[in-house]
C-alpha cells in the first residue's frame, strides 16, 4: 500500500517525512521554503524546458528524457537562501541513475552538475522516491541563481518518467549578523567652490542583451544614457541577414537567430534608443568573417566523432573538443560563415545613415586577444600585435570614411594581461613574450597608441578616439551578474576590487597581485602616447546584482567613474530591477522616482575609512547632489557633512536605501543636522541653495 503521507501535496509530505522515521542514513526532509512545481506551477515559477511532455491537469509532470533531454523551471525574482532541493521521481527501473540537476542563471557562472545517486534518494513506495540535493552540493559558492534544471546525463528510452512535489528547502538555520545600535559619528567634506570637470553622461552605459530583451522594460527604468551593442557574438553578426550571427565557444559555434523571440534586429536597437533618449555604442565586426545563416555550426559530431560535450538542441553541434577534451582542428570558416571585409563595415554603417540614424560611439569589433578561442573556428591563431594594428588601420579607415562624425573607439581588451601583451604571447607565455619582444618589450596598449599616432602624423586622419577597455575583478567567488558567493569575505572584497579602478596604493586581491590603477594608467598612457584620446570601459561587472554588496560596488564604480573623469562605461548587461545593483544606478539617474540624477560638475570630497562620498553640482550653483555610500554590513554612520565654498543651504532632501527592493525612501533629516546612513547602504542628499545676494 502506498504510504498516507505520499499521496499529499509536498508540504504535507515533507511535514509526515519530518514525523516519520527517516530511512537508515537518511536525514529527515527539511521543511520549504520556495514550492515550484505541485500538481502543477506554483506562483512565478515558469516552464522552459525541451522536454517531450504528456501533458495532462494536475497530477505529477510526465517527461520524456531520451536523447539528453530536459526540464528548466525558472523565476526571474527568485531570491534568498536555500538549503537544498526536494522532488518526488518515478521513472521506469531501467533507466537506472540516469538524471542530473543542477541550479543556473543567465549569466556565465557554471554550477555543478550533480546527478542523482542512492545518497540523495529515499524510497516512498509504489515506485516513487523522494530526491533531496543539498544546496552545498548544488550551489557551493552561494551564487545567486534563478532556475532550476532537471536533465538526463544518461542515455534512456522514450519512456515517460513522473516528477512532482518540486521545491527548494529552508536554508540551515544561521545567526544573523549583529547590527550594531545607534550609529558612529564619520565625518565627511564636500568644497563647492573648486569643481574639476564636467562629468561625462555616457558612463551611465549599459550593454544589449538579447537574451533578456522580451523580458521586461527595466532597462530603461535605470536611466541609462547610453546603450552598446556589442560582445562576443556581435563579432560574427551578418548585419545583411539581419538576424545572424555566431555563438563561438561560448555556445558550441553556433549560427543562431540573433533577433531572438521579439525579432529584435539592428534597426530596432537604433529604433528603442532613439524612443528612450539614449545614445547608441556599436560594436561592428572587424574579425573579418560573419555568419552566412541561422543554422550552421562548426563542430559537427557526423565530421569530427563524439565530442566532450553537445548541444542538447542540437545534438550534432559539438564544442569542438574531442571525447578526451583536447581541441579539434577546426573545419575551413566557409563551413559557417561568409567574409566580411573592411568594405561589408562601411556598407553598414551607410546603409545606418540612409536610414536617418547614426551611432554615437563606433567600437572595433570586441576583445580580439581572445579571438583564438572564442572565435577559434575562423581565427585559430592569437592575434599578434601587428594583426590587431593592421585591422585597425584597415577597419577603422573605412568606418571614418562612413560615418565622420562617429567617434571611433578600440580596442576593446577583455582584461589585464591584454594591456600588456598579445595573444601570442600568452600562448606561448608571459615570461617569454616573444611578440612584445618583436616590439621593442612595449605594452601592447602604448605600442599600439603610438602607431595609431604616427598614422595620424602621416595621413592627417585620426582612426581612433576613445581608448576601451574591459574591466571584471578577478578575485576569487567574485562572480558575474547575478552570480558570485556572498559570504562575508567576499562582500568585502568585491566592494574592495572597485579600488583597482583608481587607487595607485591597491595590490589586486587576485593573481593580477599588483597596483592596477586602471583608469589613472590608462589616461597616463595617453598622455604619453597618442594626446588627445578619451578613455572608456567597454564591460565591467561586479557580480551579486541581488546582493548589497553588488549593488554598493556599483554604486562605488559609477561615483569613481564620474569623479576620474572617465569618457564612457558600459555596464555588462543590466541588473534585475528592484536589486541593489538596479538601486545603484537609480542613485545617480533617478533617485526619487521623478527624474532626480546626480548632477554634472565633479566636487572634490573627503570621506572616512569605510564609507565614500561622490558630490557633483550644477552650472549656477544652485544645487548640489551628494551620494554617500556605508560599506559597513553590520555599522551604522551618523554623517556629519561639512560644506566648504557654498551657499548657504535653503531647503534639502534626503533619500536612502538600504536593501528594501522599493528602493530609495524619503528621510526626513533637517539642514545641517547628521545623515543617518545605515549598514550596507546608498544615501542620496539633494541640497538646494539660497540665490546669492545682490
Amino acid at each position: 500500500m502506498r504510504p498516507l503521507c505520499a499521496t499529499f501535496a509536498v508540504l504535507l509530505a515533507l511535514t509526515c517525512a519530518a514525523q516519520a522515521p527517516p530511512a537508515a542514513g537518511k536525514a529527515p526532509a527539511p521543511k520549504v521554503a520556495q514550492l515550484i512545481y505541485d500538481s502543477g506551477l506554483q506562483g512565478a515559477w515558469e516552464d522552459f524546458g525541451w522536454a517531450r511532455r504528456d501533458r495532462r491537469l494536475g497530477g505529477p509532470e510526465r517527461l520524456d528524457f531520451s536523447e539528453h533531454a530536459g526540464w528548466i523551471l525558472a523565476n526571474r525574482k527568485l531570491a534568498g537562501s536555500f538549503g537544498g532541493l526536494v522532488f518526488r521521481l518515478r521513472a521506469p527501473p531501467a533507466h537506472g541513475d540516469f538524471l542530473q540537476v543542477r541550479a543556473d542563471s543567465e549569466v556565465a557562472d557554471i554550477f555543478p552538475r550533480v546527478k542523482v545517486g542512492s545518497q540523495h534518494r529515499r524510497d516512498l513506495g509504489g515506485g516513487w522516491t523522494e530526491v533531496f540535493v543539498a544546496m552545498k552540493e548544488l550551489n557551493p559558492t552561494g551564487a545567486a541563481f534563478d532556475k532550476v534544471v532537471f536533465r538526463a546525463w544518461a542515455d534512456v528510452s522514450s519512456a515517460w518518467v513522473e516528477i512532482d512535489g518540486v521545491a527548494l528547502t529552508v536554508a540551515d538555520a544561521a545567526a544573523p549578523p549583529e547590527v550594531k545600535p545607534g550609529g558612529t559619528p564619520a565625518a565627511f567634506s564636500v568644497d563647492c567652490s573648486k569643481p574639476t570637470h564636467q562629468i561625462s553622461p555616457l558612463i551611465y552605459g549599459i550593454a544589449f542583451n538579447a537574451m533578456r530583451e522580451y523580458q521586461s522594460d527595466r532597462q530603461w527604468k535605470l536611466g541609462a544614457t547610453a546603450r552598446r551593442w556589442g560582445g562576443n557574438t556581435t563579432s560574427r553578426y551578418n548585419w545583411k541577414l539581419g538576424n545572424a550571427w555566431n555563438t563561438g565557444a561560448d555556445w558550441y559555434f553556433r549560427n543562431v537567430n540573433s533577433t531572438g523571440r521579439d525579432g529584435f534586429t539592428w534597426r530596432d536597437f537604433f529604433t528603442a534608443n532613439a524612443a528612450h533618449g539614449v545614445r547608441t555604442a556599436l560594436t561592428v565586426p572587424t574579425l573579418g568573417w560573419v555568419a552566412k545563416d541561422t543554422s550552421s555550426f562548426s563542430f559537427s559530431t557526423e565530421a569530427y566523432g563524439p565530442q566532450q560535450s553537445v548541444d542538447p538542441d542540437r545534438p550534432k553541434a559539438g564544442n569542438g573538443l574531442s571525447a578526451a577534451g583536447r581541441p579539434l582542428e577546426p573545419p575551413a570558416p566557409a563551413t559557417t560563415s561568409v567574409e566580411a571585409p573592411p568594405k561589408f563595415v562601411a556598407d553598414w554603417l551607410e546603409a545606418i545613415a540612409k536610414e536617418g540614424r547614426s551611432a554615437d560611439l563606433v567600437i572595433l569589433d570586441n576583445e580580439p586577444m581572445l579571438w583564438s578561442d572564442t572565435h577559434r573556428d575562423v581565427h585559430p591563431l592569437p592575434t599578434t600585435y601587428d594583426e590587431l594594428l593592421e585591422r585597425t588601420v584597415q577597419y577603422g579607415s573605412a568606418v571614418r570614411k562612413a560615418a565622420p562624425r562617429a567617434l571611433i573607439a578600440g580596442p576593446a581588451l577583455w582584461g589585464w594581461p591584454a594591456y600588456f601583451h598579445s595573444a601570442q604571447d600568452s600562448a606561448v607565455g608571459l615570461s617569454l613574450r616573444p611578440d612584445r619582444r618583436r616590439h621593442a618589450d612595449e605594452p601592447l596598449i602604448t605600442w599600439y597608441l603610438k602607431q595609431l599616432a604616427a598614422h595620424e602624423k602621416k595621413t592627417g586622419v585620426r582612426l581612433l578616439d576613445v581608448v576601451d577597455v574591459h574591466f571584471y575583478p578577478q578575485g576569487k567567488g567574485l562572480g558575474l551578474g547575478e552570480g558570485g558567493a556572498t559570504d562575508a569575505d567576499t562582500n568585502a572584497r568585491r566592494i574592495r576590487s572597485t579600488r583597482a579602478l583608481w587607487d595607485p596604493t591597491y595590490r589586486d586581491e587576485s593573481w593580477i597581485d599588483e597596483n592596477v590603477q586602471l583608469i589613472p594608467r590608462m589616461k597616463e598612457w595617453v598622455r604619453s602616447s597618442y594626446p588627445g584620446l578619451k578613455v572608456a570601459i567597454g564591460e565591467y561587472n561586479f557580480g551579486a546584482e541581488k546582493h548589497p554588496s553588488g549593488g554598493l560596488a556599483l554604486a562605488e564604480a559609477l561615483g569613481r567613474f564620474g569623479r576620474e573623469d572617465l569618457y564612457a562605461a558600459f555596464y555588462w548587461t543590466y541588473p534585475p530591477e528592484s536589486s541593489p545593483a538596479f538601486w545603484a544606478f537609480r542613485a545617480y539617474r533617478d533617485y526619487d522616482g521623478q527624474g532626480a540624477r546626480f548632477l554634472d560638475l565633479s566636487l572634490p570630497t573627503g570621506a572616512p575609512e569605510g564609507a565614500s562620498l561622490f558630490a557633483a553640482r550644477d552650472q549656477a550653483q544652485s544645487k548640489a547632489t551628494l551620494v554617500l555610500l556605508n560599506f559597513s554590513p553590520t555599522g551604522a554612520l551618523e554623517g556629519a557633512v561639512t560644506l566648504k565654498g557654498c551657499p548657504a543651504v535653503a531647503s534639502q532632501r534626503v533619500f536612502s536605501f538600504a536593501g528594501d527592493p522599493k528602493g530609495f525612501a524619503p528621510v526626513a533629516v533637517q539642514a545641517g543636522k547628521p545623515v543617518p546612513l545605515p549598514p550596507y547602504s546608498i544615501t542620496v542628499v539633494e541640497l538646494s541653495f539660497a540665490p546669492a545676494k545682490e
